[in-house]
Order: C-alpha cells, then structure tokens, then sequence
C-alpha cells in the first residue's frame, strides 16, 4: 500500500470522482442567523405547525436535527417559505432550550421515555369527582411528573353536582396545590369558568386527564373559537370514556396571552424515568432535611433523617406523608 510523505506532489495523490457530478458535502453548516422564531403547535406524522408572529406556518425537522424531535410548546428557529400559504413548507433548524418538559413512560418497565409537552408553566390535572370515579394514584403520578419536569400542578375537580370534592381534596391539601371545583349546571353559567381561567391567565398550562372526566370539553370552553369534538359518552362497565384528543394541540387562552395544551387522555402514566432525587426539590421545608440523610436514601427507610427534621418541628408531618406517597407511587399501579 503505498503511502504519502509530509509533502506529497500533488500529481500522485488520486481524487476520487464525484460521479453525481454535484458539490461534494461539506460537514459545515449554515448557521441560520437570519432564522424567524416561532412557537410548535402540534405534531402530526412528521409535519409541524408553528406559530411564526401571527401566521401559521407548516414545517418540517431539518435534517441537521439528527433524532432531536421537537414537540408541542417547543420554542424553535424556522427558514425557508414563512408565508403561511397552501402546500408550502419551512424547516426547522433550531430547537431552544427546554424550561420545563412534561414526560412520561408507556408503563414502569418501559425504559423510553417521551416528552409530552415542553416549556409549560403549569400541568392542569383534570379529574372527574364521579362518572368515571377519581383515581388519586393516577393524580399522583401526573403530580410527580409535574414536580420532575418543572411544572406547578393545578387539580381541576369537574361533575361536583355528582359527588363532594372535600375527600380528595383533603388528600392533597399538604401539598398546597392549587384548584377549581366545576359542575357541570353552575360551569355553563361562566362562574366556575371564570375562576379556571383566572389560575390559567398569562401561563401556559397543559391539561392531562384520562377519558371521560371532561378535559376536552373544559378546553373547548376556554378557547371557544377551537372547538374539539368531546367525549360522546362514558362506559358504564370500564367507567372510560373513549379518547378525543389524539395529539397534544396549543390553543391560545380566550382574552388572554396564555395558552392552553390539550392532550391525549391517558389511562396510565409511567414513571420510569423519574429520578426520585429530583422531587424533593417540590418540598423546599423538607428539602434542607435530607443533608444529614444516607448516602441514597430513599426517604422511606430507618435511617432517613427526615423522620428527625420534622420531629424537631421544621415540617409538618403531612407534608412528609404526602411526600413519601409520591415517591412510593412509581411503585404501584394507577388502579391500585
């Protein structure tokens, strides 16, 4: 094999010919410093719909994205045709660092995670408080997924002319999470709807519940002008109600600069990508606790020096309790 000095002549080294007869490629790219930003909408099958200033442009991955997807609530760089027009289409070539993302698993054995929701203020739990019944480890673990991901939970308790809210109400209130109660007589009149809208005013806010408690229909009230056809009714035997939504979509808030993302209703909300280290940091009086705990302490054992911090009067118990229900719920199921 032959082989070249420091200084070859130019005349013995062979040039491999480009048989396309193009440029050949070059791993420089362009940097796009011209490029519009804009804010993803939705996702459907590849093409993205982004709101660039006030128009909505259709769009697609640049190439040089590699796997880097972006999703609903992403804040991204757009080139290419901007106009908004009918069977064009720009490319995304920029995806700006997350604030906040909302991900979930398939179940707790399911080692891929997916990322729902990106840069949201705030994650609306929707629950039905009867026709489905409440399931408080499901709540849960919407909960910790808003405090691993950088959300502020908010409980949305819809059909109290069916059922009291006081019970579940009283399950959460260590955890001082804010929340509306709605029926469905007094929430057609605007009351209720207005005190909804109030939590929701300036933020963006994802809504997640599973099917039937009467998320779609609460999204169809704040953005009326985008009305999305609603649950058509709730099985009797499984107490589900058939899905709706079949991807996140962002709606923008009616007489207000926030905004509202709709989501697939869930019948399950894995928890395996949760770090349990990370939802601590959602208890700030229990927090300085753990300096004195072991080294991987899972704030459930004999050793744990939470146990001592409140004991010394620095937390109040049920902050504690509804800590230790948290990280436990990874380990049960939805329905247990």
């Amino acid at each position: 094999m032959r082989r070249y000095g420091k200084n070859p002549d130019e005349d013995d080294i062979r040039v491999r010919p480009n048989r396309k007869g193009n440029r050949p490629r070059t791993h420089i790219r362009p940097k796009h410093e011209d490029a519009a930003e804009g804010m993803v909408l939705t996702v459907d099958r590849g093409r993205l719909t982004v709101l660039v200033d006030d128009r909505i442009v259709m769009a697609m991955k640049a190439r040089e994205l590699g796997r880097k997807a972006a999703v609903v609530g992403d804040r991204v760089a757009v080139v290419g045709d901007l106009s908004g027009k009918k069977d064009t289409l720009a490319r995304i070539v920029r995806i700006a660092e997350r604030s906040s993302v909302l991900r979930r698993t398939a179940d707790d054995d399911d080692p891929y995670e997916r990322v729902v929701v990106a840069n949201a203020d705030q994650l609306a739990i929707v629950t039905a408080l009867a026709d489905p019944e409440p399931r408080p480890r499901l709540i849960d673990r919407c909960v910790v997924a808003a405090y691993d991901g950088g959300l502020e939970p908010i409980l949305v308790l819809t059909k109290s002319d069916l059922a009291s809210a006081d019970k579940l109400l009283e399950t959460y209130a260590a955890l001082d999470i804010p929340y509306v109660v709605t029926s469905r007589e007094e929430f057609t009149d605007g009351a209720e709807l207005a005190r909804v809208h109030e939590l929701l005013d300036g933020k963006v806010t994802a809504f997640v519940g599973h099917s039937g408690v009467g998320k779609t229909t609460l999204v169809n009230a704040l953005v009326p002008e985008e009305r999305r056809r609603t649950t058509g009714h709730v099985n009797a035997v499984t107490g589900r109600g058939r899905h709706t939504t079949t991807s996140a979509l962002a709606l923008p808030l009616e007489g207000s600069e926030g905004w509202v993302i709709d989501t697939p209703g869930v019948r399950s909300f894995g928890l395996n990508h949760v770090d349990p280290s990370r939802v601590i940091l959602a208890f700030p009086d229990l927090e300085p606790g753990t300096a004195e705990c072991p080294r991987g302490c899972s704030h459930d054992e004999k050793d744990c020096a939470l146990d001592a911090w409140v004991a010394d009067g620095h937390a109040d118990p049920s902050r504690l309790y509804s800590l230790r229900r948290l990280l436990a719920t990874r380990e049960r199921r939805e329905g247990d």
